[in-house]
Protein backbone atom coordinates (compact mmCIF):
# COMPACT_ATOMS: atom_id res chain seq x y z
CA UNK A 1 0.00 0.00 0.00
CA UNK A 2 1.50 3.35 -1.05
CA UNK A 3 0.57 6.95 -0.40
CA UNK A 4 -0.03 7.41 -4.14
CA UNK A 5 -3.15 5.27 -3.81
CA UNK A 6 -4.66 8.03 -1.66
CA UNK A 7 -3.93 10.88 -4.10
CA UNK A 8 -7.47 11.01 -5.44
CA UNK A 9 -9.32 10.24 -2.23
CA UNK A 10 -9.93 12.29 0.88
CA UNK A 11 -11.61 11.88 4.26
CA UNK A 12 -13.38 14.45 6.42
CA UNK A 13 -15.12 13.88 9.74
CA UNK A 14 -18.10 16.23 9.89
CA UNK A 15 -20.22 17.14 12.88
CA UNK A 16 -23.88 17.11 11.85
CA UNK A 17 -24.92 18.93 15.00
CA UNK A 18 -27.87 17.90 17.18
CA UNK A 19 -30.30 17.43 14.28
CA UNK A 20 -31.67 20.80 13.20
CA UNK A 21 -30.12 21.37 9.74
CA UNK A 22 -30.03 25.13 10.36
CA UNK A 23 -27.45 24.50 13.08
CA UNK A 24 -24.95 23.09 10.57
CA UNK A 25 -21.86 25.20 9.96
CA UNK A 26 -21.25 26.55 6.47
CA UNK A 27 -18.08 24.48 6.33
CA UNK A 28 -20.06 21.32 7.14
CA UNK A 29 -22.63 22.06 4.41
CA UNK A 30 -19.86 22.52 1.84
CA UNK A 31 -18.15 19.26 2.84
CA UNK A 32 -21.40 17.28 2.69
CA UNK A 33 -22.21 18.71 -0.75
CA UNK A 34 -18.74 17.80 -2.08
CA UNK A 35 -18.75 14.20 -0.82
CA UNK A 36 -18.98 11.28 -3.21
CA UNK A 37 -19.73 8.87 -0.36
CA UNK A 38 -21.13 9.64 3.10
CA UNK A 39 -20.95 7.25 6.03
CA UNK A 40 -23.76 8.55 8.22
CA UNK A 41 -24.59 7.76 11.82
CA UNK A 42 -28.11 6.71 12.73
CA UNK A 43 -28.80 9.98 14.56
CA UNK A 44 -28.10 12.15 11.49
CA UNK A 45 -31.43 13.54 10.28
CA UNK A 46 -32.73 13.31 6.72
CA UNK A 47 -32.82 17.11 6.61
CA UNK A 48 -29.04 17.18 7.10
CA UNK A 49 -28.50 14.48 4.47
CA UNK A 50 -30.53 16.59 2.03
CA UNK A 51 -27.40 18.71 1.56
CA UNK A 52 -25.65 15.78 -0.14
CA UNK A 53 -25.18 15.81 -3.91
CA UNK A 54 -27.78 13.77 -5.83
CA UNK A 55 -25.10 11.37 -7.08
CA UNK A 56 -23.52 10.84 -3.65
CA UNK A 57 -23.69 7.38 -2.14
CA UNK A 58 -25.06 7.43 1.42
CA UNK A 59 -24.13 4.50 3.64
CA UNK A 60 -25.96 4.28 6.97
CA UNK A 61 -23.67 2.91 9.66
CA UNK A 62 -26.00 3.15 12.63
CA UNK A 63 -24.56 4.12 16.00
CA UNK A 64 -27.34 4.54 18.55
CA UNK A 65 -27.00 3.97 22.29
CA UNK A 66 -28.73 0.84 23.56
CA UNK A 67 -29.25 -0.61 20.07
CA UNK A 68 -27.32 -2.96 17.83
CA UNK A 69 -24.72 -0.93 15.95
CA UNK A 70 -22.34 -1.41 13.05
CA UNK A 71 -19.00 -2.52 14.57
CA UNK A 72 -16.57 0.37 14.81
CA UNK A 73 -13.73 -1.60 13.20
CA UNK A 74 -15.93 -2.38 10.19
CA UNK A 75 -16.81 1.30 9.72
CA UNK A 76 -13.14 2.21 9.74
CA UNK A 77 -12.37 -0.49 7.13
CA UNK A 78 -15.13 0.88 4.88
CA UNK A 79 -13.76 4.41 5.17
CA UNK A 80 -10.20 3.34 4.37
CA UNK A 81 -11.35 1.27 1.38
CA UNK A 82 -13.40 4.18 0.02
CA UNK A 83 -10.49 6.63 0.28
CA UNK A 84 -8.20 4.09 -1.42
CA UNK A 85 -10.75 3.84 -4.23
CA UNK A 86 -10.48 7.60 -4.77
CA UNK A 87 -13.73 8.61 -3.07
CA UNK A 88 -14.30 11.97 -1.39
CA UNK A 89 -15.37 10.52 1.96
CA UNK A 90 -17.40 12.29 4.62
CA UNK A 91 -17.96 10.56 7.92
CA UNK A 92 -21.10 12.32 9.14
CA UNK A 93 -21.57 12.12 12.89
CA UNK A 94 -24.31 13.45 15.15
CA UNK A 95 -23.25 16.40 17.30
CA UNK A 96 -19.50 16.90 17.26
CA UNK A 97 -17.09 14.17 16.07
CA UNK A 98 -14.79 14.72 19.04
CA UNK A 99 -17.42 14.75 21.80
CA UNK A 100 -18.46 11.12 22.38
CA UNK A 101 -18.56 10.54 18.63
CA UNK A 102 -15.61 8.10 18.48
CA UNK A 103 -13.98 10.58 16.15
CA UNK A 104 -10.69 10.25 17.97
CA UNK A 105 -10.63 6.49 17.35
CA UNK A 106 -11.40 6.93 13.66
CA UNK A 107 -8.71 9.58 13.19
CA UNK A 108 -6.14 7.33 14.85
CA UNK A 109 -6.95 4.36 12.60
CA UNK A 110 -7.07 6.42 9.42
CA UNK A 111 -3.76 8.11 10.16
CA UNK A 112 -2.22 4.72 10.94
CA UNK A 113 -3.25 3.68 7.42
CA UNK A 114 -1.46 6.72 6.03
CA UNK A 115 -4.63 8.69 5.33
CA UNK A 116 -4.77 12.37 6.34
CA UNK A 117 -8.04 13.39 7.94
CA UNK A 118 -9.69 16.77 8.44
CA UNK A 119 -12.36 17.45 11.05
CA UNK A 120 -15.25 19.91 10.98
CA UNK A 121 -16.84 20.58 14.34
CA UNK A 122 -20.58 20.53 15.04
CA UNK A 123 -22.78 21.77 17.86
CA UNK A 124 -23.03 19.11 20.52
CA UNK A 125 -26.47 18.11 21.84
CA UNK A 126 -25.52 18.93 25.43
CA UNK A 127 -25.16 22.58 24.48
CA UNK A 128 -28.10 22.72 22.06
CA UNK A 129 -30.43 20.97 24.50
CA UNK A 130 -30.10 23.37 27.41
CA UNK A 131 -29.92 26.37 25.08
CA UNK A 132 -33.33 25.37 23.69
CA UNK A 133 -34.72 25.83 27.20
CA UNK A 134 -33.24 29.31 27.46
CA UNK A 135 -30.53 28.39 29.96
CA UNK A 136 -26.71 28.57 29.73
CA UNK A 137 -24.14 25.91 30.62
CA UNK A 138 -21.92 28.40 32.43
CA UNK A 139 -22.79 31.48 34.48
CA UNK A 140 -20.57 33.71 36.57
CA UNK A 141 -22.84 33.30 39.59
CA UNK A 142 -23.84 29.65 39.23
CA UNK A 143 -21.30 27.62 37.23
CA UNK A 144 -17.60 28.28 36.73
CA UNK A 145 -17.23 25.46 34.24
CA UNK A 146 -18.90 22.52 32.56
CA UNK A 147 -18.08 18.81 32.40
CA UNK A 148 -19.21 16.65 29.46
CA UNK A 149 -19.33 13.05 30.65
CA UNK A 150 -20.64 9.76 29.32
CA UNK A 151 -22.98 7.57 31.30
CA UNK A 152 -22.14 4.57 29.13
CA UNK A 153 -18.75 3.00 29.86
CA UNK A 154 -16.77 0.96 27.35
CA UNK A 155 -17.08 -2.79 28.04
CA UNK A 156 -14.50 -3.76 30.63
CA UNK A 157 -14.10 -0.16 31.82
CA UNK A 158 -15.21 0.81 35.33
CA UNK A 159 -16.66 4.01 33.96
CA UNK A 160 -17.10 7.35 35.67
CA UNK A 161 -16.59 7.74 39.40
CA UNK A 162 -19.85 9.60 39.94
CA UNK A 163 -19.24 10.10 43.66
CA UNK A 164 -15.93 11.85 43.05
CA UNK A 165 -17.43 13.84 40.20
CA UNK A 166 -20.28 14.99 42.44
CA UNK A 167 -17.86 16.24 45.08
CA UNK A 168 -15.80 18.05 42.47
CA UNK A 169 -18.88 19.63 40.89
CA UNK A 170 -20.04 20.86 44.28
CA UNK A 171 -16.67 22.31 45.28
CA UNK A 172 -15.83 23.87 41.90
CA UNK A 173 -19.39 24.95 40.95
CA UNK A 174 -19.53 22.89 37.74
CA UNK A 175 -22.40 22.00 35.44
CA UNK A 176 -22.59 18.30 34.56
CA UNK A 177 -23.77 17.32 31.07
CA UNK A 178 -24.37 13.58 30.94
CA UNK A 179 -24.64 11.79 27.60
CA UNK A 180 -26.05 8.26 27.26
CA UNK A 181 -27.06 8.22 30.91
CA UNK A 182 -30.72 7.19 30.73
CA UNK A 183 -30.20 3.43 31.02
CA UNK A 184 -28.01 3.81 34.11
CA UNK A 185 -29.82 6.77 35.63
CA UNK A 186 -30.67 5.11 38.96
CA UNK A 187 -27.02 4.33 39.68
CA UNK A 188 -25.92 7.76 38.46
CA UNK A 189 -28.50 9.55 40.58
CA UNK A 190 -27.67 7.60 43.72
CA UNK A 191 -23.94 8.27 43.41
CA UNK A 192 -24.37 11.95 42.55
CA UNK A 193 -26.53 12.39 45.64
CA UNK A 194 -23.49 11.54 47.80
CA UNK A 195 -21.96 14.88 46.86
CA UNK A 196 -24.77 17.05 45.50
CA UNK A 197 -27.98 18.16 47.21
CA UNK A 198 -31.21 16.42 46.27
CA UNK A 199 -32.59 19.89 45.41
CA UNK A 200 -29.99 20.42 42.66
CA UNK A 201 -31.86 21.42 39.46
CA UNK A 202 -31.84 18.95 36.56
CA UNK A 203 -32.99 19.07 32.94
CA UNK A 204 -33.51 16.06 30.69
CA UNK A 205 -33.71 16.79 26.96
CA UNK A 206 -34.68 14.16 24.39
CA UNK A 207 -33.98 14.68 20.66
CA UNK A 208 -32.47 18.12 21.23
CA UNK A 209 -33.21 20.67 18.48
CA UNK A 210 -35.51 18.35 16.51
CA UNK A 211 -39.27 18.85 16.04
CA UNK A 212 -39.70 15.76 18.24
CA UNK A 213 -37.77 17.31 21.15
CA UNK A 214 -39.22 16.63 24.58
CA UNK A 215 -37.87 17.77 27.92
CA UNK A 216 -38.54 17.68 31.61
CA UNK A 217 -37.30 19.68 34.59
CA UNK A 218 -36.80 18.17 38.01
CA UNK A 219 -34.40 18.04 40.91
CA UNK A 220 -31.60 15.52 41.31
CA UNK A 221 -33.63 13.67 43.93
CA UNK A 222 -36.44 13.24 41.36
CA UNK A 223 -34.29 12.47 38.33
CA UNK A 224 -34.94 8.74 37.81
CA UNK A 225 -38.63 9.05 38.69
CA UNK A 226 -39.02 11.93 36.22
CA UNK A 227 -37.41 10.01 33.37
CA UNK A 228 -39.67 7.04 34.02
CA UNK A 229 -42.85 9.10 34.39
CA UNK A 230 -42.15 11.17 31.27
CA UNK A 231 -40.91 8.11 29.33
CA UNK A 232 -37.80 9.90 28.14
CA UNK A 233 -35.56 7.51 26.25
CA UNK A 234 -32.28 7.63 24.37
CA UNK A 235 -31.04 9.84 22.83
CA UNK A 236 -31.33 12.19 25.79
CA UNK A 237 -28.90 14.43 27.62
CA UNK A 238 -29.10 15.10 31.34
CA UNK A 239 -27.92 18.47 32.64
CA UNK A 240 -27.26 18.80 36.38
CA UNK A 241 -26.56 22.12 38.05
CA UNK A 242 -27.85 25.47 39.20
CA UNK A 243 -27.75 26.86 35.65
CA UNK A 244 -30.93 24.88 34.94
CA UNK A 245 -32.76 27.49 37.01
CA UNK A 246 -32.25 29.79 34.01
CA UNK A 247 -34.67 27.72 31.95
CA UNK A 248 -37.80 29.74 31.21
CA UNK A 249 -40.06 26.84 32.19
CA UNK A 250 -38.29 26.51 35.56
CA UNK A 251 -38.86 30.16 36.31
CA UNK A 252 -42.43 30.19 35.03
CA UNK A 253 -43.58 27.16 36.98
CA UNK A 254 -41.24 27.40 39.97
CA UNK A 255 -40.97 23.62 39.84
CA UNK A 256 -44.74 23.21 40.07
CA UNK A 257 -44.32 20.25 37.74
CA UNK A 258 -46.71 17.28 37.73
CA UNK A 259 -43.84 14.80 37.66
CA UNK A 260 -42.39 16.32 40.81
CA UNK A 261 -45.72 15.84 42.58
CA UNK A 262 -45.88 12.24 41.40
CA UNK A 263 -42.37 11.59 42.64
CA UNK A 264 -43.13 12.99 46.10
CA UNK A 265 -46.33 10.97 46.31
CA UNK A 266 -44.58 7.72 45.35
Amino acid sequence: MTNSSFSQGSCTLVGAGPGDPELLTLKAVKAIAAASVIFADDLVSDAVLAHAAPQARIVHVGKRGGCKSTPQAFIEKLMIAAVNAGEQVVRLKGGDPFIFGRGGEEVEHLRAAGIPVSVINGITSGLAGLTSLGAPLTHRDHAHGVVFVTGHAKPGDQGTDWRQLARTAQQAKLTLVIYMGVSGVVHIQNDLLTGLAASTPVAIIHNASLPTQRQALATLGQLAATIEAEQLHSPSVIVVGDVVQGASAWQAHNLAHPVADQARAA
